[in-house]
């Protein structure tokens, strides 16, 4: 077995491809750093509300399928109360953390959307929690 070569060219070649071959990323890019710096540019362009948003649907779609609302044949087998108790957690802490800073429409929404995945967790419990008890309970209130 042949020792590692300590240099690693830039950027992957192909097999058929010399390492001398591979674009230098320097003339090419303008910089090695300039895929990050329009990474950055792209993030920053992206306004705060929407950022949050985008992550609560996340939450929200992931909490979903672990309750069993998945639309396919298989919704069952996705089921995982546990999950889905921390993935509700989490969405009711940003829910309500972020509430006031995205305005009322953005919230109304997102609390509709929580306290829909609440009242699903319940009714997929095979022992209830008790009012106040369950997940994102401790930052929404009761849901029963």
């Amino acid at each position: 077995m042949e020792p590692m070569s300590s240099s690693i060219p830039a950027t992957p070649t192909a097999p058929d491809q010399a390492p001398e071959q591979a674009p230098d990323h320097a003339t090419a890019a303008g910089s090695p750093g300039d895929g990050v710096n329009e990474a950055t540019r792209d993030i920053a362009d992206v306004a705060a509300v929407e950022v949050i948003t985008t992550a609560a649907v996340h939450l929200m779609s992931a909490a979903a399928v672990k309750c069993g609302l998945a639309e396919d044949a298989d919704a069952a087998d996705h089921l995982d109360l546990d999950e889905a108790r921390k993935l509700i957690t989490a969405l009711a802490a940003l829910v309500t953390a972020s509430a006031p800073d995205v305005g009322n429409q953005h919230a109304r929404s997102l609390r509709d959307g929580l306290k829909s995945l609440q009242l699903a967790f319940r009714e997929a419990s095979v022992v209830p929690d008790a009012p106040g008890e369950g997940p994102g309970e401790k930052y929404t209130g009761s849901v029963v």
